[in-house]
């Protein structure tokens, strides 16, 4: 067994052991303070629980189909997410020529960029040349009614759910000296940093949460939860150092940074569904809403890791 298959089975089975814990804590939580469903706080926990079985199944399913499962795994996330996004915008009929373009031509490219690892286009395909050809495509129809409003939605559209979600998978195209055919971790680091990150927020937020940051975007979200979940999350990171190409140090800095990222990420995605008016990005996972509201911190921390990990451990 290759060092990079046994750190990846140790860190499935600390994973699986963590949320076996946390099912049986939620049973009996459930079972003592909410028989009847009439707990919110014991019901949301356990509906978080529940999304993270799934999430943790699905990623490890693609995580052992390799290089290939990650892309399309990471390729219908942005699918999902994109349709979800688009459901809440102004879209007219003038923009369907340019949504087909985005679902059809855009996000394949950019995740087919990926697989030939072509990074100068992938770095530059969305933010330039598709910013440039959304609006033109609507243009044509000579639709004017609301136009900025409409092609800057599709465009902040692709942006957060095709270009930065997408960067999760590009963390296998670096090229690090000493972690050849290791960089399935990266991600693992990414996604378990970021998600406990929410998690230890929530947590700490209902023990001792009383200031509130932004009631108005998102009420449950208080100075004490977010020190004590972004402290906690990055002593999490510095912990799995060894799943990483960094030192214990430099990866509690790395989760500092991502964790920070991931919580301002998760405010803007939460002052966008205020502003259409919606609790939730969708119903995809049930009890727990959209795909986005389980991967926003995870898309906004991804280029951020991205990028500081190309700059400073990969020559390439």
């Amino acid at each position: 067994m290759s060092a990079t298959h046994f750190d990846m089975m140790v860190l499935v089975l600390g994973v699986c052991g963590i949320l076996l814990v946390a099912s049986f804590v939620g049973h009996v939580l459930e079972r003592r303070l909410s028989p009847d469903g009439s707990n919110p706080a014991i019901e949301n926990l356990n509906a978080r629980i529940n999304a993270w079985w799934v999430m943790a199944i699905l990623i490890a399913i693609a995580f052992v189909a390799g290089r290939i499962g990650v892309l399309l795994l990471f390729g219908f996330c942005s699918f999902a997410a994109l349709r979800e996004f688009v459901t809440l915008t102004n879209t007219r009929r003038a923009d369907h020529w340019a949504l087909a373009t985005a679902f059809f031509v855009v996000l394949p490219l950019q995740y087919a960029l990926l697989w030939i690892e072509n990074y100068e286009i992938f770095s530059v395909f969305i933010p330039v040349y598709a910013f440039l050809l959304m609006p033109i495509i609507s243009a044509v129809r000579g639709d004017t009614q609301h136009f900025l409003v409409r092609i800057a939605e599709v465009q902040w559209a692709l942006m957060i759910c095709v270009f930065c979600a997408s960067h999760v998978p590009a963390l296998l195209t670096l090229h690090i000296p000493g972690y050849e055919g290791r960089n399935v971790l990266l991600i693992a680091f990414l996604v378990i940093v970021v998600q406990s990150s929410d998690v230890l927020q929530y947590i700490w937020g209902k023990m001792i949460g009383r200031t509130k940051i932004a009631p108005r975007l998102s009420p449950s979200k208080t100075v004490e939860g977010f020190v004590g979940g972004i402290a906690c999350a990055s002593l999490v990171g510095a912990g799995l150092w060894w799943i990483t190409p960094f030192s214990p140090l430099q990866a509690g800095a790395m989760a500092f940074l991502i964790t920070l990222m991931g919580f301002f990420g998760g405010l803007v995605m939460s002052a966008i569904k205020r502003d259409r008016g919606v609790k939730d990005w969708g119903h995809l996972i049930d009890g727990h809403g959209g795909l986005i509201d389980r991967l926003d911190s995870v898309v906004f921390s991804a280029p951020i890791f991205f990028h500081l990990t190309r700059y400073f451990w990969s020559p390439g």
